[in-house]
């Protein structure tokens, strides 16, 4: 049974994907670890270290399902690690004679690291490609939507003209930076792990570098300066570009719920019967996406302190701080790539209400066009009596409640300045976009050479 909601088969749907889970479950790591150790004898072999049949058989057997592992758990319990339990079993498996080479000049956190390496690789591969994916969908918005003006908001009330286009390239631009984030910090995270005992690997002679670079070749991973027993930093990076992304997201989901509510209703998620239903409301259709990309924001950026607090770790072997990684690291994954798929589904399908939008637009009377106004007369009065001038007009459109170009024309220095279709020009949110087409073009052509594609993933 699962304790935390992320891995229970019910509430697990919310939070990820099983995608995500088969790169980070259980059966992947020892896995992973088993590749570790069957990639390792092979090198040795090829350097003359083991015999080369004890090399083949090791790698014939390093399967999870060849292998007895039913004292694997009272064993790890014993130990504090399950590489001793499964190396006995991976041991037992290849025969008493191959079985003396397993796990040669090795140490447990090799492996264990190593095959976190291996998942790391592959938990940043598949985030990419549904990044991309996600920069596909919010791109097709932002070019679909170039034109389509809005209100633009500052501390929650009216401030500017925009367009819905510039919003979705608002929410695409950071997308786009995280995945030259990711590309980056690969080749500082996908390192092969080997050290020995306390990373000198003596116990390899000579060999140590060879088998080092043969062990990263077998298993496409990088080779590092120096064992990496006690510099965590990598892991850290990837956990706190997690959060990172997560942030980028849950700034997309809560401008989606602010836009989802009733008295702007301008956006929705995308509708399905039933879904984000009240069991006592039936008109509810709740933001329920946006609300679990917030969630999954909150839990992993909780975990990048733990991640970065785990850095500190004692002489040449941690007594406590590695071992909270796996606290982390996995659900730091599964929560993240989750998330990117909930915004997925908002941006592939997101109902966008261009009418609603333009109805919120002139609520205002044209107050929101207030600042065009100020900038056409700012030549002709001066800035500062522009701006006491339209400041007037605005409290008496307020007061009478009439639309703010009335107000304006009843002001003779106004309207001596400006007739009614230099007003009427002044207030159209559509001419004070200023360089909105641009900045979603740039955008735009940012997206694209990503590559990224417009084809959801399954």
């Amino acid at each position: 049974m699962a304790v935390n909601p992320a891995d229970s088969p019910i509430f697990g749907t919310l939070y990820g994907a099983e995608t995500m889970r088969a790169v980070f479950d259980e059966h992947a790591l020892l896995q992973r670890m088993l590749d570790a150790e069957a990639a390792l004898a092979r090198v040795e072999a090829r350097l003359g270290l083991i015999p080369e049949a004890a090399a083949a058989a090791i790698t014939r057997v390093a399967r999870v399902e060849a292998l007895d592992l039913s004292g694997l758990p009272a064993s790890t319990r014993n130990v504090g690690y399950p590489v001793v339990g499964l190396v006995a079993a991976l041991s037992r498996a290849a025969g008493a004679e191959a079985g003396r080479w397993t796990h040669w000049g090795a140490t447990t956190q090799d492996i264990l690291d190593t095959a976190v390496a291996l998942q790391v690789k592959a938990g940043l591969a598949l985030l990419r490609s549904d990044l991309l994916h996600l920069i596909a969908a919010l791109a097709e918005q932002a070019q679909a939507h170039r034109a389509t003006v809005m209100a633009g908001r500052t501390h929650l009330q009216h401030a500017l003209p925009i367009t819905f286009g510039l919003k979705c390239a608002v929410w695409l631009a950071p997308l786009i930076a995280h995945v030259e984030r990711l590309d980056q910090l690969r080749p500082r995270v996908e390192l092969v792990e080997l050290g020995g005992a306390a990373g000198t690997l003596a116990s390899l002679g000579g060999e140590g570098l060879a088998v080092m670079a043969g062990l990263a070749e077998e298993l496409a991973l990088g080779v590092p300066p120096l064992p990496w027993h006690v510099r965590r930093e990598g892991l850290a990076e990837a956990v706190s570009f997690l959060g990172l992304l997560c942030g980028s997201l849950g700034k997309f989901a809560t401008d989606i719920i602010l836009l989802a509510q009733t008295e702007l209703a301008e956006v929705a998620e995308p509708h399905a019967p039933g879904r984000g239903s009240s069991s006592t409301m039936p008109q509810k259709r709740n933001p329920i996406a946006a609300e679990y990309v917030l969630a999954a924001m909150r839990a992993v950026q909780a975990l990048v302190p733990l991640m970065q607090g785990a850095m500190a770790q004692d002489f040449e072997r941690a007594t406590g701080p590695w071992q909270a990684e796996p606290l982390a690291l996995p659900q730091a994954f599964v929560l993240t790539h989750g998330a990117v798929r909930h915004a997925l589904f908002i941006a592939e399908g997101m109902v966008v209400d261009p009418a609603r939008m333009r109805q919120n637009l002139d609520a205002t009377g044209g107050l929101i066009v207030a600042e065009a106004v100020m900038m056409g007369l700012a030549p002709l009065l001066g800035r500062e009596a522009a701006h006491h001038a339209v400041q007037a007009a605005c409290d008496r459109a307020r007061e009478e409640k009439i639309p703010l170009a009335k107000a304006l024309a009843a002001f003779p220095e106004i309207a001596a300045r400006l007739d009614a279709a230099a007003l009427e020009k002044l207030t159209d949110p559509a001419n004070y976009l200023g360089s909105t087409a641009d900045f979603i073009d740039r955008v735009l052509t940012a997206a694209r050479a990503l590559g990224a594609s417009s084809t959801s993933p399954p």
